[in-house]
């Protein structure tokens, strides 16, 4: 054998290596995609306990804030009537 055959056989040998663990790799992702799907489906589905907790606190965060600016408001309106109160009692009416 010459050179040039021992390097062709040296590189078929190594393609058909790393070609067997190519095909080994697709074997492996086409068997498990069932149960990667399953997985990925039922945890779209389902809500944890972790993911309620932190929907509770965000839906508490918004009330706690939307009270807030009702509150803020409501002291604002009562400010401006009591200023207009004390205002129109300080005038003659006649």
């Amino acid at each position: 054998m010459d050179d040039r055959s021992r390097c062709r056989v040296l590189g078929m040998t190594v393609g058909s290596l790393m070609l067997s663990g190519c095909i080994v790799h697709t074997a492996y992702n086409v068997a498990t995609a069932p149960v990667r799907a399953t997985a990925w489906t039922a945890d779209k589905l389902t809500t944890s306990q972790k993911e309620a907790d932190r929907n509770r606190g965000r839906r508490e965060r918004r009330m706690e804030e939307r009270q807030a600016r009702a509150d803020r408001k409501a002291a604002r309106e009562q400010r401006k009537a009591q200023e207009a109160a004390a205002r129109g009692a300080g005038k003659n009416p006649y």
